[in-house]
């Protein structure tokens, strides 16, 4: 018994003393961080397993803008058994590695929101009490985003396949590895899914103040051409359609982001003009008050004391 209460004590002794702040030493930061990396790893890596049972399903769905190409641009296989268009593979490991490949990437899509929870709620005992009821919203609008991103990516692939196979001229039809164009079939998901997260980011940095709505109205022309330039850079295409498929509607929420922190900068200028107004008012005017009447603090003991 004397053992058991020695180790609740010591237990006790070697957790971390919880601040209302949230302030923590810097290895209690380092094992928060490892736990929650652990489980967004746990998540991914369960996720994974589904996307490995889901694989042929899977790769149909991504050899789907490959197939939309006119066949007079990809080969066509000519076996009795063999699909309209096949990719092929060189390696003896690169069907396994290529299917490892996409089911973690399946996993990390479909796991989203419970890895990005992880990572909010590794940032949110550093914020104020008002700012972490922004949590399930910032998930949401996320993940909406990041899923309107790809989607609009799949849209336009097959086109801008179309527009990259085409430039080897007359007479020439590629004969895609699976390796090659899983690689950058994924990587035109993941850029454009990630390149949709800007006005999310924009509209946090606004309701953190680091970008006011004046800096943001002043910098418009500058950021719609970076914009620009970021979707040249970033589509792995390089085709102007891709690239105005993914700058146009960045454009779009961006200025919705613009718009959003209008609003909130006014609201926020108003309700800080009440607060001045009612902490400076003059002696003739009258002050504010609840009209709901609230109890007051019971003090019987030390009323009986005094009396």
């Amino acid at each position: 018994m004397v053992d058991k209460q020695v180790r609740t004590r010591k237990a006790k002794k070697q957790r971390p003393a919880k601040t209302p702040d949230g302030r923590m030493a810097v290895m209690d930061h380092l094992r928060e961080l490892r736990r929650r990396i652990v489980w967004a790893l746990v998540f991914i890596a369960v996720g994974a397993v589904v996307g490995w049972f889901l694989y042929p399903h899977t790769l149909e769905f991504l050899r789907h803008p490959y197939c939309s190409v006119p066949e007079k641009y990809r080969v066509v296989s000519a076996g009795k058994d063999a699909p309209e268009c096949a990719l092929i593979y060189h390696g003896a490991l690169d069907g396994f590695t290529t299917r490892l490949k996409v089911s973690v990437i399946t996993g990390a899509i479909f796991t989203a929101p419970f890895w990005l929870y992880q990572i909010w709620a590794f940032i949110t005992p550093g914020l104020r009490k008002n700012e972490r009821r922004y949590t399930i919203s910032f998930i949401a609008v996320s993940t909406v985003l990041f899923a309107a991103g790809m989607s609009l990516a799949y849209a336009v692939l097959s086109k801008g396949l179309q527009v990259l196979l085409e430039q080897s001229g007359y007479g020439t039809q590629a004969q895609l590895t699976i390796n090659d164009y899983i690689s950058f079939v994924t990587l035109m998901l993941v850029v454009f899914g990630a390149a949709f997260e800007l006005p999310l980011l924009v509209v946090m940095a606004n309701m953190a103040g680091v970008l006011s709505a004046r800096i943001l109205k002043k910098s418009q022309r500058i950021a719609i051409f970076l914009i620009f330039l970021f979707a040249a850079v970033a589509t792995p295409s390089t085709d102007p359609f891709t690239m105005c498929a993914m700058a146009v509607p960045m454009v779009v929420l961006f200025e919705g982001a613009v718009l959003f922190a209008v609003v909130h900068d006014r609201r926020k200028a108003r309700r800080k003009a009440i607060e001045r107004a009612e902490q400076h008012l003059e002696d003739d005017e009258p002050s504010v008050v609840d009209p709901i009447p609230r109890s007051l603090p019971v003090a019987g003991d030390a009323w009986s004391d005094t009396t």
